[in-house]
This record gives structure tokens, sequence and C-alpha cells, in this order.
């Protein structure tokens, strides 16, 4: 009988494309799941959890983005400073209203592996909050992430 063995594929035979996604009107979990899935390369057939093979993630109008349910009011995100009484605690409505490209960055980052690999994904994330992007010289390729598609 003859065993096969698993090709493992090297940094120079990487090949990384540019995704666009407009977030108008989809679903906030959704489409950060979907993100996460592009940028860990799970959509690619060479894909394996040790090794970074994600490719970049452009996103334009994150600021229309569907928050459904209560999370506009319920959802909040903290930040400690490290001393007695400096928990900082944010409601979702007001990180809206002010940076709505960092509630999309945070979800997707918490999506991915919390070391040093997780964090090189998180770099080829681009959130824009309109529908203006610096990245047209690498022509990203328009796609809808709620929709399959086979690469």
């Amino acid at each position: 009988m003859e065993t096969t063995k698993t090709k493992f594929i090297k940094a120079e035979e990487i090949t990384r494309k540019w995704h666009l996604i407009d977030a108008t009107g989809k679903s906030f979990g959704r489409l950060a799941s979907q993100i996460a899935r592009l940028l860990l390369g799970k959509h690619k057939v060479e894909f394996a959890p040790q090794s970074d093979l994600g490719d970049y993630v452009v996103v334009i109008n994150a600021r229309d983005i569907k928050i459904t349910g209560k999370k506009l009011t319920q959802k909040m995100y903290r930040h400690y400073s490290g001393y007695q009484g400096g928990m900082k605690i944010t409601p979702m409505s007001k990180v809206m209203e002010k940076y709505p490209e960092r509630v999309l960055e945070k979800a997707v980052r918490l999506m991915l592996p919390k070391n040093i690999v997780g964090r090189q994904m998180y770099r080829r994330l681009r959130v824009n909050a309109g529908p203006k992007h610096s990245h047209e010289a690498q022509q990203p390729i328009p796609m809808d992430p709620m929709k399959r598609r086979k690469e």
C-alpha cells in the first residue's frame, strides 16, 4: 500500500490575492466571519492551520453595516488602563458613531489566532468607513463574501 505525503507550501510559493468587500447592508457577524476566513486562507486548497496562506481584504462602507438585535445598546467595548478604577466601557453605538471601522476590525481580530501568525493575518485587513480606499493599484477583486464561489 502506498502512502501519500502531505505537501506543505513554501513561503515563496504563496500567491496572495486582494479582495474588495462592500459592507453595505451585510450582517455584522456573518461578514466578520467571512473576512476572517479569507484572512486565514481557509478558502484555499493548500490550507494548513499552522501556515499563513491568507489573502488581503479591503472593506468599504463599514458605517453602513447592518447590526441586528440589541447590539447597539447592549454590546460594550472594554479597555483597562492597568490602574485601579481604570476600566473604560464604551457602548457599541458610540463607537459606531465615531469610529465605525473599529467595530468590524475588533470582531475580525477576535476570530483570528491569538499568536504571531494571527497578528500577521490581521495586518492584511484594511477597513474603510466610506466608499473610498487607497488600494486601487493592487486591483482588488470585488466580491460578495455571503455567496459561495469556487476558486
